[in-house]
């Protein structure tokens, strides 16, 4: 596996992305793991801010998604930002397990080694975080139940990951 290169370091202040339109329409593929084994899948949910003094980012996976496992057992993920040419790439990961498929196999995607997890070559952006707080969606909690109407239908509830956003590395 390659190491980091052609990526510059900047701080989360330094970052001008509109994450609206970057995950409701680009998408990222979320990637938790070691060297050894690891496992990424698309997502459009989640979100960055300031939470407990410190740049956070949020994300969303449901426990029958093998990414779950990893993002259980690891404390760190990467969020991966591509440029619309990757956009088979998403879909595939998106759509296709990697209890059934060699995702970087079938897509051509080429893993790199971050300071703490694996990211991918072809990124624009890549966002690296440490877990600091996960729990379960819950019935209960949720004032619209409209959502749980339109997202839950089978009681599926996502299981939400705050992660510290440790390093971000910007490709150029």
């Amino acid at each position: 596996m390659e190491k980091i290169d052609n990526f510059s370091l900047i701080s989360p202040f330094e970052l001008t992305e509109n994450f609206f339109n970057s995950l409701d329409n680009d998408w990222m593929l979320v990637t938790a793991g070691d060297e050894q084994k690891y496992n990424t899948m698309t997502a459009s949910w989640g979100g960055f801010g300031i939470l407990w003094n410190k740049p956070v980012a949020f994300i969303f996976i449901r426990p029958q998604r093998y990414t779950f496992e990893f993002t259980e057992q690891n404390n760190q993920f990467t969020l991966s930002f591509f440029e619309e040419q990757h956009r088979d790439a998403l879909n595939f990961c998106g759509a296709k397990s990697g209890r059934d498929y060699d995702k970087m196999k079938e897509t051509g995607l080429t893993p790199v080694k971050t300071n703490n997890g694996i990211a991918f070559e072809e990124s624009r952006l890549i966002i690296e975080c440490e877990k600091l707080y996960a729990d379960f969606l819950k019935a209960e909690h949720f004032i619209d139940k409209g959502v749980i109407q339109k997202n839950y239908p089978k009681s599926d509830f996502h299981r939400m990951y705050i992660g510290e956003i440790k390093s971000i590395y910007r490709k150029g």
